[in-house]
């Protein structure tokens, strides 16, 4: 592949990532960070796409700011922060294998896919009963294991997501819910890279201008994306999000083993 078309692809696949993560507030890192990897080197490629979330995310959260659950985002930043503290402890003095974790994940997002579906989709609407303790401990078990895996690997995304679709029932909630919290989880993964010596920009020059253009086309990805999230209903969007889901469980796997 020459170096004139990979620079163009990498910024289709941002193009394309940002659009879902705009319509869904989660996904867009996962979705593209494995084929970002191949196009412009793993150094350019978390560099930008971690900023280029923190970006993607203020976009959401600017437009549907009333729509933020306060509530809900205190309680997944707390939680996942302290997760995220765990998993810098493990990456930092336990030898982990990447693969293995990301084989788990990609498998628990899976099953979770199916059985949202088929809850969504094929199941008869029962009314709502009042959550049970022991679902309620499972959901605060759930964002500690988000904050670990985001905390090690800057993948909790999907994790996060089974923990929303069961928090934040309306649509423009949950874009608006998740983001406010990528916002803060995000950002403080890129100060614990930029303090442990982690965060390293390579040539300056080289990216700093990919992050420039990058910039331009996340703009109007953020622009796409609200326009056809206002076009879905609750349905349709849960369906994206689910298949979202499935694709990032699946890029983590082909990840793993070397194929993306």
């Amino acid at each position: 592949m020459s170096d004139v078309v990979k620079p163009v692809l990498f910024y289709v696949v941002i193009f394309l990532a940002n659009i879902m993560q705009a319509i869904t507030g989660f996904a867009g890192t996962v979705l593209a960070m494995p084929f970002s990897i191949i196009l412009v080197g793993s150094e350019t490629a978390r560099t930008v796409l971690n900023l280029l979330g923190i970006a993607a995310s203020i976009g959401v959260v600017a437009v549907n700011f009333r729509k933020i659950r306060r509530k809900e985002v205190l309680k997944i930043c707390l939680v996942m922060l302290v997760g995220m503290a765990i998993g810098y402890v493990i990456v930092a003095f336990v030898p982990v294998s990447k693969q293995i974790l990301y084989y788990v994940l990609a498998a628990f997002v899976l099953v979770f896919t199916v059985i949202g579906i088929y809850t969504t989709f094929f199941q008869k609407e029962k009314p709502e009963k009042n959550a049970s303790v022991l679902s309620e401990i499972l959901l605060f078990a759930l964002l500690v294991v988000a904050g670990i895996v985001h905390g090690m690997f800057v993948c909790g995304g999907p994790l996060l997501v089974l923990y929303a679709t069961k928090k934040l029932k309306e649509r423009d909630e949950f874009r608006a819910t998740l983001s406010m919290s990528w916002i803060v989880l995000n950002t403080t993964n890129l100060l614990h890279d930029v303090f442990t010596g982690k965060f390293v920009f390579g040539d300056v020059t080289h990216t700093l201008t990919v992050l420039g253009i990058s910039l331009a086309v996340l703009i109007v990805a953020i622009l796409v994306g609200n326009a056809v999230a206002k076009k879905l209903n609750k349905k349709a969007f849960l369906l994206v999000t689910y298949i979202l889901m499935a694709i990032s469980a699946i890029s983590l796997i082909l990840n793993a083993v070397g194929i993306i």
